[in-house]
């Protein structure tokens, strides 16, 4: 088997498609990072467990208006899922390409807590790939419009994300997905350059323009 020690997947370690992913990159010899938080119980891989302190999580803040006028749906326990949606921002703010497994809705969000994670692989300009669970298939996000295509992956890093209820057609989704095409470095903007953009006038304006961008 190729060295793939150079490789990382960042994730978020629960039960369903993030877990499934993890075992995957330990199975292959990726790297594994999975940020999670203090106090959160559902988190099934430990291996390359980061937790967030709050003032980390805090760069990736933002309304929960925002985030229920972009997605399209109010959201139930908005303090639970605030730290939640807080920890999709480090994931897609570390990898490159970003993997999800779920469900597209009509609207092109992405069903629960995944879509916000796939909003922001669209704002961050990051390749972004779902495979849908009811269709059986892969899907790129190209020209604001999901394209049927299997992921094709050129960085050393990518993000595995997805809904819980992961359904065998998911599972085997991500068991045949191969990571042997990454390779190239990711230049990551760092954390304190996203939490700068993140924050300027711009980014908060009204839930249709609430954000720019980053190159």
């Amino acid at each position: 088997m190729a060295d793939r020690s150079h490789i990382t997947l960042y994730s978020g370690g629960h039960k369903g498609s993030e877990a499934e992913f993890g075992r995957l990159a330990e199975q292959w010899g990726l790297q594994e990072v999975n940020f999670s938080f203090e106090g959160h119980t559902t988190i099934e891989r430990t291996r390359g467990l980061r937790v967030l302190d709050t003032e980390t999580l805090e760069k990736g803040n933002v309304s929960m208006e925002i985030v229920s006028a972009r997605m399209g749906r109010k959201f139930a326990h908005a303090n639970k899922i605030r730290k939640v949606i807080q920890t999709l921002f480090h994931m897609v703010n570390h990898g490159y390409h970003v993997l999800a497994v779920g469900w597209i809705q009509p609207d092109n969000t992405v069903k629960g807590g995944t879509g916000w994670g796939v909003e922001l692989a669209k704002w961050f300009n990051r390749p972004v790939h779902v495979f849908d669970q009811d269709r059986n298939a892969w899907f790129t996000w190209k020209d604001n419009a999901w394209v049927a295509e299997t992921p094709h992956l050129d960085r050393d890093t990518f993000v595995g994300t997805g809904t819980r209820h992961l359904t065998e057609a998911g599972k085997k989704a991500i068991h045949d997905f191969s990571p042997a095409p990454l390779g190239r470095p990711h230049r990551q903007i760092g954390d304190e350059d996203r939490f700068t953009s993140w924050r300027q006038t711009g980014y908060r304006l009204s839930p249709a323009v609430a954000y720019r961008l980053v190159p």
